[in-house]
């Protein structure tokens, strides 16, 4: 009955006044509780987390609808966030449009690959946001930079290092390799030769949703300006992606020549998130891309 109470508040805080018919919990990737509600008059999809500060899903709506306003990207329909207090502490989370999913397959990832050459299209003349984002329940700093070495290196890599180090997840010998890395990164990684481009941010195998209608939806965004390669690299290291989105992708706009020696510094980014989200499992990977383009800095 709980359940149903304070699914029944979000709902109406978000304006969807409507009694509600069923209520089944679904896959909502590895953060969030996810809820596909069923109504007398639509079917909702709600996203929901119990320790997140209120902004954070006011800005996973207005970055998918900045997505959607900027590059004319599908995204489902955000309805409002709502924040509760129940018996239990205060909730908040986000009511959508629900999306029921299709398989991804053939004409989709031509669609996908269309759809992020449109994002990549949009073009600012600084890197960085206009605001702090989110990559999973990690805060990220965005403030503008004309130097996207500079803006990598301190907000991004930096910020992930630190904050591995403070929980425990930074060894000293991988710690010095970063701070090496770090030092040398303007040796692979462009300054000021790049143009700033719109990037979804968190572009993985599970932030993008197919339909029965043929259209797909970008969905959990981290958005930044910033070098588009960075984004083509994430979408390498897990899969999901395969030959035709690539080819549709470059066709429109190919990738510099350098971008393999690139590719793996952008993916480090990536491989700290899951660091500091998920363990040690990623750290392997981690010392290994650090040990490819510095050695051991004790040797």
């Amino acid at each position: 009955m709980q359940l149903v109470s304070w699914i029944k508040e979000a709902l109406l805080q978000t304006g969807c006044d409507t009694s509600i018919r069923h209520i089944q919990h679904v896959s909502g990737g590895d953060i969030n509780e996810a809820f596909y509600v069923k109504t007398n008059n639509y079917d909702y999809f709600i996203k929901s987390h119990e320790k997140m500060p209120p902004d954070f899903f006011t800005i996973e709506k207005e970055s998918l609808e900045f997505i959607h306003l900027e590059a004319n990207i599908p995204i489902p329909e955000a309805y409002g966030v709502f924040n509760i207090d129940t018996k239990c502490g205060k909730r908040s989370g986000l009511v959508m449009k629900w999306i029921a999913p299709e398989p991804r397959q053939g004409k989709y990832q031509e669609m996908l690959a269309n759809c992020i050459a449109n994002l990549h299209r949009v073009t600012h003349t600084a890197f960085g946001y206009n605001k702090d984002t989110y990559i999973g329940t990690i805060l990220q700093h965005n403030e503008w930079c004309e130097n996207w070495c500079d803006f990598y290196a301190s907000k991004r890599l930096l910020s992930q290092t630190e904050l591995a180090v403070r929980s425990g997840k930074m060894p000293l010998k991988r710690r010095k390799m970063m701070d090496h890395l770090l030092v040398r990164l303007h040796e692979w990684i462009p300054t000021t030769t790049v143009t700033p481009r719109l990037l979804h941010g968190d572009l993985w195998s599970g932030n993008w949703l197919s339909d029965s209608e043929n259209k797909i939806y970008l969905i959990d965004p981290s958005i930044l300006f910033g070098h588009r390669e960075m984004e083509i690299a994430y979408t390498e290291l897990f899969g999901g992606f395969n030959e035709l989105f690539y080819s549709v992708y470059t066709a429109q706009l190919p990738l510099d020549q350098e971008y393999p020696t690139r590719r793996p510094l952008y993916q480090l980014f990536y491989l700290l998130v899951h660091l500091n989200t998920f363990g040690e499992r990623y750290g392997s990977q981690i010392d290994s891309i650090l040990h490819h383009y510095i050695g051991d800095p004790s040797s």
